[in-house]
């Protein structure tokens, strides 16, 4: 069978790309599904499990050329207490395999669209400050400190560190092979990516750099200079006989539990975290991607949640799109999404085939790979170009940045918005209109020209604004433009014209009454009913085309 049919538009050209960046992505996501896996408090094959099915099954089903699936890093403490709560992990499967359910449901709803309400300045600060931990986060590992199991992301650790106590203590207890393995590396990637050897050999320079510390660390060990790597500090897969070893747990959803309310109670945080996840870190790549490739939320999230309920039946973990293996991908030369199926078969034929080999791999080179991948993420030029847009985009990216590196994802993501939400509310409320002051013959004249919108929240700004027109000016009032005034707002243009009087002060309203009564009082005209009903069709149209 030619596997290429499930990948319509993939050409040989592309596969020669997809099968180098496949591989860094792989040994890469190899050691994230057992960190994983290991913070969940689940048994290590069921975060290789949901790291085969992320690759192998989502793919095949999504339409992301660059998103890469796998166990999720946001979800830690989420299944490590649902696990606890439920009281075993078959119980944990059957929420995971109802929170799949949901999923598909979720993407049938057309729910992808929640994903267009976050803020681009959000967004980027997201990706900046995922570089900013993955660099914090692999220094450990660069110089051969590995206490922390990697792919750990937030910043209070399960070794009782936090994110910079760590590299402290790492600076202390560090490892000179392990810093000479991933210094190593680091030169060839930016040598090989400076030369641009990747054009010319295919093969990326992560790859590269991986392979030769592997054959560097075998050749300190057989001459004995003292700067080997232990297997302590390498990947350490687990040993399988055949297939059936890695499913050997008996895991598998009980449905007895159908009757109990935490399981569904469990499974609806899951799907909500898992879905949102995937729906931000969607959107990231899309940022990311050169192309500018844009796909379908919803059918993403139906894909998501097939993945999920596989990776349930199969004893796994839940599967959300990562950021990381994503952003590795791209900058490992992946061209489609065959990419991240070739990575999920590698982690499957690596397990029963060479698992020796993978032990042989010094987790130093492929911190190597990862603070590039973070250097890249963490764009010092994206800060420059975030404050040019002003206080209201930069301000959102930087809070966003500080509470994902001091916090986790989910937080810093939450604390961003509050940033938006608060520009957004105070634009509001500062900018309902223009106020324009001009000197003339005749005197002074202050025009009021109305926002589309004037609510409420806009009372305070109106009152200052109007108690600062001059005695004695031409007050002009223009609500042409308004959709809606607020009757607050109506009250108070009308309690001036008073007190107008007494300050010599003459007052011209225009249409500003009449934006009122259109909505409230007014009968409805007839062709712009018409013209009305034509544009809501256009646009239920237009809806139902694009989602």
């Amino acid at each position: 069978m030619n596997i290429l049919q499930f990948f319509p538009n993939v050409s040989w050209n592309d596969v020669r790309h997809d099968f180098s960046s496949s591989i860094v992505v792989f040994l890469v996501a190899l050691p994230l599904c057992i960190g994983v896996a290991f913070a969940s408090g689940a048994p290590i094959s069921s975060g290789l499990i949901s790291g085969i099915v992320g690759g192998a099954v989502i793919s095949l089903i999504s339409k992301s050329p660059l998103s890469v699936s796998g166990p999720a890093m946001g979800l830690t403490v989420i299944v490590f207490d649902s696990i606890r709560t439920l009281g075993s992990f078959n119980d944990f499967l059957f929420a995971l395999c109802l929170a799949g359910v949901l999923q598909i449901i979720l993407g049938f709803l057309k729910a992808g669209i929640l994903s267009n309400f976050f803020p681009s300045s959000v967004i980027k600060g997201m990706l900046a400050a995922i570089g900013a931990v993955l660099i914090l986060k692999q220094i450990p590992h660069a110089i051969g400190y590995d206490m922390d199991y990697e792919g750990d992301m937030v910043f209070f650790q399960l070794d009782q560190e936090n994110t910079f106590s760590e590299i402290l203590t790492a600076l202390r207890r560090f490892t000179p092979g392990a810093i000479v393995l991933s210094s190593v590396s680091l030169v060839l990637i930016v040598i090989w990516e400076k030369l641009e050897l990747h054009k010319k050999f295919i093969i990326h320079g992560s790859l590269v750099a991986i392979l030769v510390s592997v054959l560097l660390n075998e050749t300190f060990k057989i001459f004995e200079l003292g700067l080997s790597v232990a297997s302590e500090h390498m990947i350490q897969p687990i040993q399988l006989n055949g297939i059936t070893d890695l499913f050997q747990g008996n895991h598998f959803p009980s449905f007895s539990q159908w009757k109990n309310q935490a399981v569904y109670l469990a499974a609806l945080k899951i799907c909500l975290v898992m879905s949102l996840e995937t729906l931000l870190n969607l959107d990231a790549i899309e940022k990311s991607d050169p192309q500018r490739r844009i796909v379908s939320k919803n059918r993403e999230l139906v894909a998501q949640g097939t993945g999920n309920l596989f990776s349930a039946f199969l004893g796994g973990l839940p599967i959300t799109s990562v950021i990381i293996r994503s952003s590795t991908n791209l900058q490992a030369g992946a061209k489609t999404r065959f990419s991240a199926f070739l990575h999920g078969l590698l982690i499957f034929l690596s397990l029963i085939f060479i698992p020796t080999w993978i032990a042989k791999i010094p987790l130093a080179s492929l911190a190597a790979v990862l603070l590039v991948v973070g250097y890249k993420l963490t764009d010092y030029r994206i800060l420059k170009t975030q404050y040019q847009k002003g206080m209201d985009q930069f301000i959102p990216f930087v809070a966003t940045l500080i509470g994902i590196v001091f916090s986790d994802v989910l937080i810093g993501i939450g604390i961003g918005c509050l940033f938006s939400v608060f520009f957004i509310v105070r634009r509001n409320v500062l900018n309902p209109y223009q106020f324009n002051k001009k000197e003339m013959t005749y005197g002074v004249e202050v025009r009021i020209d109305l926002s589309e919108d004037v609510s409420f929240l806009n009372k305070s700004s109106m009152l200052y604004k109007l108690d600062k027109v001059p005695d004695n000016a031409h007050l002009i009032i223009d609500g042409s433009k308004s959709k809606y005034i607020d009757p607050d707002v109506l009250e108070i243009i009308e309690d001036f014209k008073i007190v107008a009087e007494s300050r010599n002060i003459k007052v011209e309203i225009i249409d500003v009454t009449s934006a009122y009564q259109k909505i409230n009082n007014k009968p409805p005209d007839p062709i712009a009913q018409q013209n009305y009903q034509k544009l809501f069709e256009n646009n239920r149209i237009w809806v139902k085309e694009n989602f």
